[in-house]
């Protein structure tokens, strides 16, 4: 792996969505809707972030909030700037971001088929506790991931 680029993190607006759509659309098979994020972009019990390089949105991440506890709903970094260690710093975004709150658990699904997402979070203290079947619309299970020391 190479030096990581100089990203930046910024909240999510809502003229944000369509950029992140199409790189939703490229990552993932279920993919969630341009209303979804726009949605994101407002609420009020949600952090929604996207990174930028050189101001070009490269990923984004939107986390759940309900009580002391953060829900990974959705993250994702766009193919051409995976393995660059941009999916670490924005997870570390996230963290950083939900401990200002007071935020002391953290929790998420993953596919099991996605081990270098798997493996990240795991680097981020979070252990797989659980599987919820066929949770994905193509039928893969989900792994459920917790963190409950943040």
């Amino acid at each position: 792996m190479g030096q990581t680029p100089q990203i930046t993190f910024r909240d999510m607006k809502t003229g944000d969505a369509i950029t992140v759509e199409e790189i939703e659309n490229r990552s993932f098979k279920s993919a969630w809707s341009l209303l979804s994020f726009v949605y994101e972009a407002k609420r009020d019990d949600s952090i929604a972030i996207v990174g930028e390089i050189d101001g070009q949105i490269v990923a984004y991440a939107c986390v759940w909030i309900s009580f002391d506890e953060a829900d990974v709903a959705n993250i994702a970094v766009d193919e051409p700037f995976r393995g660059q260690g941009i999916g670490t710093k924005l997870f570390e975004e996230i963290i950083r971001r939900v401990k200002l709150i007071g935020i002391k658990a953290m929790t998420l699904e993953v596919r099991p088929s996605n081990s270098a997402a798997i493996k990240l979070y795991e680097n981020f203290g979070l252990h797989i506790v659980g599987r919820r079947k066929g949770y994905y619309e193509d039928g893969e299970d989900a792994l459920i991931m917790w963190n409950t020391k943040l």
